[in-house]
């Protein structure tokens, strides 16, 4: 996919979306969990997948976000491993990775790219 023949896809306004906490939205056939992480009065967003590979269960969107190691992180609310934000790896065992997802914000809507994983 090019950037001509990308395709965003609108789940809320970046308003509807908690500071510092995660959110599930389908986005074509995935769930995707996506973050607000803020410092200061700007922010971060970042989408992962929603599916925790240790508890398989779709539960990460409800995990506590933090910052360990210096990298903000998710921890997964049934086992608590946790995963960075940014790329998706498990802090606990590295060999273990989930798809992350390109997230922006465009004039105050939280979209998620459609496709594959960045």
């Amino acid at each position: 996919m090019n950037a001509q023949t990308e395709l965003w896809v609108k789940v809320c306004s970046t308003d509807e979306l908690p500071n510092n906490m995660g959110i599930c939205a389908k986005v074509g056939d995935k769930q995707v969990a996506i973050f607000k992480i803020t410092t200061g009065d700007s922010f971060q967003l970042y989408g992962l997948d929603n599916y925790d590979p240790f508890s398989d269960a779709n539960v990460l969107s409800r995990g506590i976000v933090g910052d360990l190691k210096g990298h903000d992180v998710v921890a997964s609310p049934i086992y608590k491993q946790h995963f960075i934000l940014e790329s998706g790896t498990c802090l606990e065992q590295e060999d273990v990775s989930i798809p992350v997802y390109k997230v922006r914000d465009s004039a105050g809507m939280i979209e998620v790219l459609l496709g594959q994983p960045a």
